[in-house]
Formats: structure tokens, C-alpha cells, sequence
């Protein structure tokens, strides 16, 4: 498994291409910005992708859904709960920053526990709600992607409609802090960390 990572978009949203170097089968997870730069390094690469995943219907996760789609004919994948954000511009708050952005329905929604494969990738959905009723982490055996829901020491925030304090603690440590210590977090804003150095500097789950 080959990660290429990007920030993209003005809020500096973490954009991961993940591809079988083999197959070069790809997913891009949160096209929130960049187009161009994004479908650039998947030509560069000369990847086939199959999947855009959101971790969670906010705008600076979603805001390249379609310019992405129709680049690649991906299908857009995002949980059940955070579906309804993709087509309305209020509830992926897009609206209160001067925007209006909607984006084509997503071809197949997710659940927890649900498989994304491709290639011989194959990612595991996490439903860790608390940043949005939606929000999701997918895992790849040693690689957690985690969106909005864990960042390096602190996690997702929860003032936004939909958000809960309660539950985003609650998903963090029954999903998340079961996983081994080695496991490398990528999250949707900011450097990567691991669960390890979660479970002991992370000040909100302590």
C-alpha cells in the first residue's frame, strides 16, 4: 500500500491518494480542495480509482467530490448518517463561509464495519460519530485514516450542528484506543501521530 499525501484547500485539509503499487487501484480520501493537483498526481502515477471516500460531509472534505469524479469515474462512497451533506449546502457549512457548495449524491453509502476493497487494499470503516453524526475512520492494517475525529494530541471539534463532545470521546475510545499502539493516524488536519502517543499525551482522552 502506497500513500501520497496533500494538503488541500484553504483550511489545509489532509487529502490521502492510497493505491496498490501492483495494481495501481487507488482511493482518494477527502478531496476537500486542489482538483487539479489531486488528478495530477493521480496521472502522474498512472492510477485507475476506483473510490472517493469522505470521511464526513463537511466542505473542506467534500469540495472536489465531482471535479475528481469526473476525472477519474470514481464512485463516491460516505457513511448513511453524513449523506445528506453532500447535497446541501447549510449542513456542510459551506453556506456560512460564503459558499454554496453541493456536490452529486454519493453512489454507495457506508456503514461501520463495512470493507472499501481495491486492489488487494482493503480498508475497514470505522463509524466514530461526535464531529458530525456521520464521521468515519478507516483502517488498513497499520494505518488508521482518521478524519476529522483524532488529531495529534487533541480531536475533532464538536460545536459545529450535529456535533456531541459525549459521543466523539465515546467513539475515540471504544474504536480507536482498542487498536495496538503502532498504529500509525493519519488525520484530516495536521501531522500524523499514532495511537501509542495518543493513549498517552492526548489530553482529552486521558
Amino acid at each position: 500500500m502506497k500513500i501520497i499525501q496533500m494538503e488541500v484547500g484553504n483550511l489545509g485539509t489532509n487529502c490521502y491518494i492510497v493505491y496498490n503499487e501492483q495494481t495501481l487501484d487507488a482511493a482518494v480520501i477527502d478531496p476537500g480542495g486542489s482538483a487539479a493537483a489531486i488528478t495530477a498526481e493521480i496521472n502522474k502515477a498512472n492510477l485507475n480509482v476506483k473510490y472517493i471516500i469522505n470521511t464526513h460531509g463537511h466542505a473542506d472534505h467534500i469540495a472536489e467530490n465531482d471535479a475528481v469524479q469526473q476525472a477519474t469515474g470514481a464512485k463516491v462512497l460516505i457513511h448513511h448518517e453524513d449523506a445528506g451533506m453532500l447535497t446541501n449546502a447549510q449542513r456542510n457549512l459551506s453556506a456560512f463561509i460564503g459558499g454554496g457548495l453541493v456536490c452529486r449524491q454519493a453512489d454507495k453509502l457506508l456503514s461501520h464495519n463495512d470493507i472499501v476493497k481495491f486492489g488487494d487494499i482493503e480498508l475497514k470503516v470505522l463509524h466514530t460519530p461526535g464531529h458530525t453524526p456521520g464521521g468515519i475512520c478507516l483502517l488498513a492494517n497499520t494505518v488508521l485514516f482518521a478524519g476529522d475525529t483524532l488529531f495529534a494530541e487533541s480531536i475533532g471539534r464538536t460545536d459545529f450542528p450535529g456535533g456531541s463532545y459525549t459521543q466523539l470521546i465515546n467513539s475515540i475510545k471504544e474504536n480507536l484506543l482498542v487498536l495496538d499502539d503502532s498504529v500509525k493516524v493519519l488525520p484530516g488536519h495536521g501531522p500524523e501521530t499514532t495511537i501509542g502517543w495518543e493513549r498517552t499525551h492526548n489530553s482529552f482522552i486521558l
